[in-house]
């Protein structure tokens, strides 16, 4: 586990390349806005993947997959996520299957 809580935030170049494609062109967020956003990823994150895990631990299984985390999307209210994220997962299999 992290050893400061500030170890588990996102980094901040990957959060501003998020904020800046979410924002219409010439919307500009504070400094403040974006930590603010960052911590709430990172709690996200660890949410989700608190979820996740505890489908795999229902399995009796130690690795979270990816229907583990379908299924903690679900269970955390993000049904509108789902498709979407199915879908990215599908892309992602039909790229590696190619790139074998």
């Amino acid at each position: 586990m992290a050893e400061r809580p500030e170890d588990l935030n996102l980094p901040n170049a990957v959060i501003t390349r998020i904020i800046k494609e979410a924002l219409p062109d010439g919307v500009n967020i504070s400094k403040e806005a974006r930590s603010a956003i960052s911590r709430a990823a990172s709690v996200f994150v660890l949410y989700a993947t608190s979820c996740a895990n505890n489908f795999a631990m229902k399995g009796k299984r130690k690795t979270l997959n990816a229907s583990d985390v379908l299924s903690a999307m679900e269970e955390m209210e993000f049904q509108r996520f789902v498709t979407p994220l199915k879908e990215a997962l599908e892309g992602n299999d039909r790229f590696l299957c190619r790139a074998k």
